[in-house]
């Protein structure tokens, strides 16, 4: 009885039109649309449709790079899914962009060249090395400095709109890295009127006993200038009670990223969202940090 009271319901679901059905696919998520897809024949060709996947491509793409969509994707499917494959380059050649491929949001990641890092031009604090494994061709890896402070910031047009980010520093630490796990970093991240702040630590932490100094590594001192030596002892490295410290985590790609905050990309938002990473208040000198840029994502 159930069996043949089920027949003539496959029946009718085949028989709806196939505008019918792109129209009501259509109005649900890229992540719906594969799953609705994989229910019949009927299912997949309304799914697969241009109609459907105009509506997830945005119709705001900003402008690529030349060659980012060679050969050109043959439907709106095969373009979203391109785009959603991983990033693409725009054609300022600084920023890379892909799209969530359960929402469709635009996601970027801003070069370390596109950054304004302090001292960034300055080869006896900061260096540009060679990249092999990004979208980038360089990225900026730290030499020595005591004032830490790069920013970044993104035009809010360019969002997808009432939707969700996080912000994440990517980066990498060198073997003879020093400086990056005490004091704390203060990151932020503000759009309008609103700024979240944490602290950060880039290279892990520990509690270390009840001694409030301790004598540094030998590779925690700078060869370069002698007389720095006397400044790198370590303050204090317990946290104090009751601050929430964030740590980094490890992408599958090899590199670590920071979670830096988040925010709101509200409609008709103007401006810019502006983000920083900054240790300026210890005096202490840092080594080794290899950052590749930052990315603005979707919220998960």
């Amino acid at each position: 009885m159930a069996a043949a009271a089920a027949a003539p319901t496959t029946c009718e679901i085949a028989r709806l039109p196939e505008d019918l059905l792109a129209a009501s696919i259509a109005g649900t998520t890229p992540r719906d649309a594969c799953r609705a897809a994989a229910v019949s024949p009927t299912f997949r060709a309304a799914a697969d449709c241009d109609a459907v996947w105009d509506r997830f491509v945005p119709r705001d793409l900003p402008p690529l790079a030349d060659g980012e969509l060679s050969p050109a994707p043959p439907s709106k499917k095969a373009l979203f899914m391109r785009l959603a494959d991983g990033p693409v380059l725009l054609a300022d050649g600084l920023t890379s962009m892909w799209l969530d491929r359960e929402t469709g949001i635009k996601s970027y990641m801003l070069s370390a060249r596109s950054l304004c890092i302090i001292w960034g031009d300055t080869p006896q604090y900061w260096r540009w090395i060679p990249l092999t494994d990004s979208r980038f061709t360089e990225g900026a890896e730290l030499r020595a400095v005591c004032w830490l402070e790069i920013r970044g910031k993104i035009p809010c047009n360019i969002l997808s709109q009432n939707s969700g980010y996080a912000v994440y520093m990517v980066f990498k630490m060198s073997d003879e890295s020093y400086g990056l796990q005490y004091p704390l970093q203060e990151a932020s991240v503000t759009i309008g009127e609103s700024k979240i702040s944490r602290q950060v630590c880039l290279d892990g932490y520990q509690n270390e006993g009840e001694d409030d100094e301790e004598e540094v590594p030998q590779n925690y001192r700078s060869l370069r200038v002698p007389a720095m030596r006397l400044g790198l002892r370590r303050r204090n490295r317990r946290v104090p009670h009751g601050v929430v410290v964030h740590f980094p985590k490890k992408r599958d790609d090899g590199w670590m990223e920071m979670e830096l905050g988040q925010f709101n990309s509200e409609d008709g938002e103007d401006g810019e969202v502006s983000i920083s990473l900054m240790e300026t208040r210890g005096g202490n000198w840092k080594k080794g940090l290899i950052v590749q840029g930052i990315e603005i994502r979707a919220k998960k």
